[in-house]
């Protein structure tokens, strides 16, 4: 009973990684731009819910809600002032930007709230739940709840909506795209707005499960879900959410039955041995060059 309770844990944990490494997936495909700063949206988000509920009074919902807008807000921002005038610059240049605004985010929200971490209100206070034999966490099914319906949300905007199909013509071909009408522009801010909400969303999730934020609360996720999204296959959203997953489960069952302070190194050298054997990641797809 005990192993099944920590994979239900480590596909809570996994399924938060999902929703970062969605992010990351999505700017990539269209813009093939690593984000580095999405880490630290998903920080900005936690205290975007932290202000709501503490300060506001909102309860779970509504404070979901003013993190996803917050957070959407964020990265449209960010995408516009520090990522569109360098588009069409060497990937290096936005790679450097990137990690500059990531490093700007955390060391901005430090002065502006201080170094010290906050406790996150309680918005489910929800104790452990019964289910047969298991003992669960009331917390980690709302966190596996919540990601499962924004995944299947992003799946029907993704293959059943023009915003969608407008996406996934511009990851193909932005060029094509933009001769057959498609203002490319607006994708690319959609695109970083979903996936900013999403990580705002987690952001909340994770501090109400784990009730503690701080401004460095963003590089660990961050990090990790980067490496998710490179397992999976990068530019793929399955191949995002099969990243995530794995990740957190592995990380939950080394933490179980390994060792603590060995879980990030085992599941970073999964990672290098998987892209050994296939580096384009697990759902990845074979590019070729043209020279």
């Amino acid at each position: 009973m005990e192993l099944l309770q920590q994979i239900i844990n480590g596909l809570a944990l996994g399924s938060v990684y999902a929703l970062l490494a969605i992010g990351y997936t999505m700017v990539y495909g269209i813009i093939k731009l690593i984000n580095f700063a999405h880490g630290d949206i998903y920080m900005i988000g936690a205290f975007a819910g932290f202000y709501a509920s503490a300060n506001l009074g909102l309860s779970l919902v509504p404070t979901l809600v003013v993190s996803m807008v917050a957070s959407a807000l964020l990265g449209v921002i960010i995408e516009k002032i520090a990522y569109k005038p360098l588009r069409n610059s060497p990937r290096i240049a936005l790679l450097i930007t990137a990690i500059g605004m990531s490093l700007l985010l955390e060391h901005g929200m430090r002065f502006l709230v201080g170094p010290n971490p906050k406790p996150f209100p309680d918005l489910f206070p929800v104790g452990t739940i019964d289910i047969g034999p298991l003992h669960i966490n009331g917390k980690i099914l709302l966190m596996l709840g919540v990601s499962a319906l924004l995944v299947l949300l992003l799946q029907y905007i993704i293959y059943k909506t023009k915003v969608g199909k407008a996406m996934r013509a511009a990851s193909q071909d932005m060029e094509a795209a933009s001769l057959m009408g498609i203002n490319v522009n607006t994708v690319i801010s959609l695109t970083f707005a979903i996936g900013s909400a999403l990580a705002g969303i987690a952001g909340v999730l994770v501090a109400i499960t784990y009730p503690t934020i701080d401004p460095y609360m963003g590089m660990m996720p961050g990090l990790k879900a980067f490496v998710a999204a490179v397992l999976g296959g990068i530019g793929s959203i399955p191949g995002a959410l099969l990243g995530g997953i794995l990740m957190g489960s592995i990380e939950t069952l080394t933490k179980a039955y390994i060792s603590t302070s060995l879980s990030d190194a085992i599941a970073f050298s999964l990672l290098i041995i998987i892209l050994l054997v296939k580096p384009t990641g697990l759902l990845g797809e074979k590019t070729n060059e043209k020279v």
